[in-house]
């Protein structure tokens, strides 16, 4: 297979993606969790991957017919955005009445503006800003079941947090600590995996893995920005 070739075929392990939010769109509309967090965990491991892939078959000078960035961020906002609101939205015990609605409002109203934010991408290529993996903060809600002002307040402050210069790991792109990262990273797909397999036993030990993994994931960008500053 020439160096075209395998170009391309980033592209169309890219747009299987799309394939992955309408199979978890079904199941969140039939009610099936469990069903949906899976796609989503797969689509969210299609994404970890096409990325590397794409950078080193070059796909913007071997197969320039698509533009892989364009489709890579409307595939993410399905996936991190769109379904896992709806999500949050229509669970009866997460956010009822109008704290769901101002929930499902407010993240997509402004992850639509962060995805579109031409300053989202830091130096050492972190994210500036929390960038909008709501498909991780709500899989880890359905999964430990926090209070409902605990739910609420962790939604304000990650909205908020899309638009602070405060920094966010990617974990394959941003190299400080990417030996501890992206492992991590790794672990949290496999727990996120295993607790949606198990529809979210609440004595499984898949629920402690993912929230100790979750709280790396989500603190360990603003602990790199104290220790060598924004730029470092």
């Amino acid at each position: 297979m020439d160096i075209r070739a395998k170009a391309l075929s980033v592209h169309l392990l890219t747009a299987t993606g799309s394939v992955f939010a309408m199979l978890s769109l079904l199941a969140a509309v039939a009610g099936q969790w469990d069903v949906m967090f899976l796609w989503l965990v797969v689509a969210f491991f299609v994404d970890g991957i096409d990325g590397p892939l794409a950078r080193r078959y070059d796909v913007g000078r071997n197969a320039p017919v698509f533009d892989g960035e364009l489709l890579d961020l409307i595939i993410d906002y399905l996936t991190y955005v769109f379904i896992p609101a709806y999500a949050l939205f229509v669970h009866p015990d997460l956010l009822p009445g109008w704290s769901g609605w101002l929930a499902i409002l407010v993240i997509t109203y402004a992850s639509g503006l962060y995805f579109a934010d031409t300053r989202m991408k830091t130096a050492d290529k972190s994210f500036s800003g929390f960038p909008g993996c709501w498909n991780m903060v709500v899989l880890v809600m359905f999964a430990l079941k926090p209070n409902y002002w605990v739910i609420l307040a962790v939604v304000a402050v990650l909205t908020v947090a899309m638009f602070l210069p405060v920094k966010f790991v990617h974990p394959t792109r941003t190299p400080r600590w990417k030996a501890v990262t992206l492992p991590v990273a790794l672990a949290w797909t496999g727990f996120a995996g295993w607790a949606a397999w198990i529809d979210f036993h609440p004595e499984s030990w898949a629920l402690w893995g993912l929230a100790i993994t979750s709280v790396y994931l989500l603190a360990v960008g603003a602990v790199q920005q104290l220790i060598y500053g924004r730029d470092g």
